[in-house]
């Protein structure tokens, strides 16, 4: 479950620029920086289907793929590959017909729309067993996110180091995010310290929060706020388990009146054309 100020779509930056068969099995992408940038507004559903594809285009790249055609990316997302062309297509210009993506170049077109080619400076509050685990996930430094500072009001917590950064006292949340040049805030404290901490990062001139609280924070429009509740999360899982769970016996059921249908069907009642006319 997310909280969000821009319903209607994201803006981003799309590269523009024809790409010639040659461009599409170069392994450097060093050209984009040349390429025309034009704004565009992005859904969001694109945009977190971008998100998808960066990480699946990492994997290909990591096990050495240079070209990708829009099937096996599509199916590698999970997606269609006639949506996954028309979410490229905010980009601009990227494959070449029978030919394919470059991954690298593709990568880096994902990443300056997604706006990670400038970097993020990441500061967390909220240093317990949640707070330490996504101080301690490798997985944000290459995806374009640095963890800066870590912040808790715990004495127990305030000097200690988690994965080489020292836990800094809140009380000095807000001169740190301007020393350190924070751009994205994550918020992993209880419920009752959220709306203190978020309205610190806001003061502090972080326009962009992360909230594992349960509850919606209060910002000013002009900031971006996600909150990812975990409880929701599980009981939509929950959901889609039990309606699995009733489906799997119907399916079973028909799938065994099928097979009873064609066995009885055989050598029994005719149409006049001579096709067999199940019972």
């Amino acid at each position: 479950m997310t909280q969000q100020h821009q319903p209607h779509g994201f803006s981003a930056r799309g590269v523009a620029g024809a790409e010639s068969a040659s461009d599409a099995t170069a392994s450097s992408g060093s050209d984009i920086s040349r390429a025309d940038t034009t704004v565009r507004d992005l859904p969001q559903a694109t945009v977190t289907r971008l998100a998808t594809y960066l990480r699946v285009l990492g994997v290909m790249a990591d096990d050495g793929t240079i070209i990708v055609s829009s099937e096996e990316l599509a199916t590698a997302a999970g997606v269609g590959s006639a949506k996954l062309r028309k979410d490229l297509s905010f980009l601009g210009p990227n494959g070449v017909r029978g030919v394919g993506y470059d991954v690298t170049r593709l990568r880096a077109r994902i990443e300056a729309a997604l706006g990670l080619d400038r970097g993020h400076q990441v500061v967390l509050v909220g240093v317990g067993s949640l707070g330490q685990a996504l101080a301690r996930y490798g997985g944000f430094g290459r995806r374009g996110f640095t963890m800066v500072g870590l912040f808790d009001r715990d004495p127990g917590r305030i000097g200690s180091t988690v994965d080489a950064l020292a836990v800094r006292d809140v009380a000095e949340l807000e001169a740190a995010c301007r020393e350190l040049d924070a751009t994205i805030g994550v918020i992993a404290t209880p419920d009752e310290s959220a709306q203190e901490v978020c309205d610190l990062l806001v003061n502090a001139g972080v326009r962009c929060i992360l909230s594992f609280a349960a509850s919606p924070l209060d910002v000013p429009k002009h900031v971006e706020i996600r909150r990812v509740d975990l409880a929701v999360e599980m009981q939509v899982l929950s959901f889609h388990s039990a309606r699995n769970a009733e489906s799997e016996p119907a399916a079973a059921s028909a799938a065994v009146g099928l097979r009873t249908a064609r066995s009885a069907s055989t050598g029994s009642d005719s149409t006049t054309n001579g096709s067999v006319m199940a019972p």
